[in-house]
């Protein structure tokens, strides 16, 4: 661990009691200079630490950043989160995970921006990334068919949920999943998850996992034709939400599920899929490529295609397209 972060970790440790330099020193086997030096640095990246010369040092604030140190600390997953690489601006934080993971980089590479100037989101299309947001990618290199990557999304989107009624409480509503890769409050788009992957045809070389939160976005900051259709989340909750602690527990819950898929246990991650995903007893309309199809959502497959019955009982497997809840049913 770096010396930087050890003294940060003992910092936090004594919760804004006073720690002396000396015992720093003792602890970590530093000089007293390496201890200043650790401390300057952490007070050049926005950490306010009160210094005394009888006392020692207290931790009084930190900053409101997606740092590597406030991510690692308390961090309880074993694969998730244990190399990261963090930018206050990247292009993308998908493409820059798939140039890493092209040149080997280690499972569980996370790559964490404050902010995008080209996020992607699904079919081609740009993810307003501003700040205040959560943007992040994960590296993966799941022992599994390339037919089965569809259960990331899944593991992800359920990750995503869970995660936000874990840490929060959103007056306007739970979050629930949308068929097939966003996450919803009140109707409204809180979060959203991109899967993009280097496979053969019988073999994955690596997932890039891309997860995007509209955490502390604020609304006015959301072009005007993307504010009829989405949330920031402390709008949904009603005050500004712990950023670190949101995405701790996406790791945390993504990892649990990603282990069990190793594991070929997938089945109570598609239970609980099943039950936070609002599409499903819905009649949609799903607009493809290659036009549009109107049935009720009644399952989902093994590889996660949408199971839709039209008005004639007839039941088709639709792989990807954009879903809208029909609010009348065709047939009324």
């Amino acid at each position: 661990m770096p010396t930087k972060e050890s003294v940060l970790f003992i910092l936090k440790e004594e919760e804004g009691d006073y720690i002396s330099g000396a015992d720093i020193s003792s602890r970590l086997s530093l000089s007293r200079t390496a201890v200043w030096k650790a401390v300057n640095g952490l007070r050049e990246e926005g950490y306010e630490i009160d210094a005394s010369p009888r006392l020692g040092y207290r931790l009084v604030q930190v900053p409101d950043l997606l740092l590597p140190a406030e991510i690692r600390y308390s961090l309880s997953t074993r694969i998730l989160g244990r190399e990261i690489y963090y930018f206050d601006k990247v292009v993308s934080t998908n493409d820059f995970a798939e140039e890493l993971a092209g040149r080997g980089a280690l499972e569980g590479t996370l790559v964490v921006a404050e902010r995008q100037i080209g996020g992607k989101g699904r079919l081609g299309r740009r993810w307003f990334s501003p700040l205040g947001g959560i943007w992040i990618s994960v590296i993966l290199r799941p022992r599994i068919s390339p037919l089965d990557a569809p259960k990331i999304t899944f593991l992800a989107g359920v990750a995503v949920a869970d995660a936000i009624g874990e840490v929060t409480t959103p007056t306007a509503g739970e979050a629930v999943i949308k068929w097939p890769n966003d996450v919803l409050i009140n109707d409204r788009k809180v979060a959203g998850i991109l899967t993009e992957m280097s496979a053969e045809v019988d073999r994955v070389n690596f997932v890039v996992l891309g997860i995007g939160v509209n955490a502390n976005v604020d609304s006015g900051d959301f072009p005007p034709d993307l504010r009829p259709g989405v949330v920031s989340l402390s709008e949904a909750v009603g005050e500004k939400v712990d950023r670190v602690a949101i995405l701790r527990a996406v790791l945390r819950r993504l990892e649990e599920g990603y282990l069990g898929l190793q594991r070929g246990e997938f089945g109570p991650v598609l239970n609980r899929w099943r039950n936070l995903c609002e599409t499903l007893g819905s009649w949609v309309k799903v607009a493809m490529l290659e036009g549009e199809i109107v049935g009720e959502a009644v399952d989902v497959d093994e590889h996660g295609g949408l199971i839709l019955r039209d008005v004639s009982g007839k039941e088709r497997v639709v792989h990807a397209g954009d879903v809208t809840v029909l609010r009348k049913l065709p047939h009324s």
